[in-house]
């Protein structure tokens, strides 16, 4: 695997990240809003429930390919891509806090 098709990938799943975590974040930021005031058990366990599928989709996105490289024999590849992602994702916070700094 090439390293523009490596970077690529990384990139498109650190984006993936990305769109997952706004996604998440307009659910809790509007949660009230959207499903109203919890006053059981089930929102406190819809939350946590959440919480372990976004480590699951998070852990799957930034590990699925380079641990799939990893057992076909593409270590390299494997490491480069995870290194590639996590390059990506800390130009994500980077770019995350600038606008929240611009925005205030």
């Amino acid at each position: 695997m090439k390293n523009q098709r490596i970077w690529l990938w990384s990139a498109i799943n650190a984006i993936g990240v990305f769109i997952y975590v706004v996604a998440v974040v307009l659910v809790m930021t509007n949660g009230e809003r959207i499903f109203g005031q919890m006053k059981n058990i089930w929102g406190p366990v819809a939350f946590l429930l959440l919480f372990v599928f976004s480590a699951l989709v998070t852990g799957l996105l930034v590990l699925g390919r380079p641990v799939y490289l990893w057992l076909n024999n593409a270590k390299k590849e494997a490491i480069k891509m995870l290194l590639f992602t996590v390059a990506n994702l800390f130009v994500i916070l980077l770019l995350a806090l600038l606008v929240n700094v611009l925005v205030r």
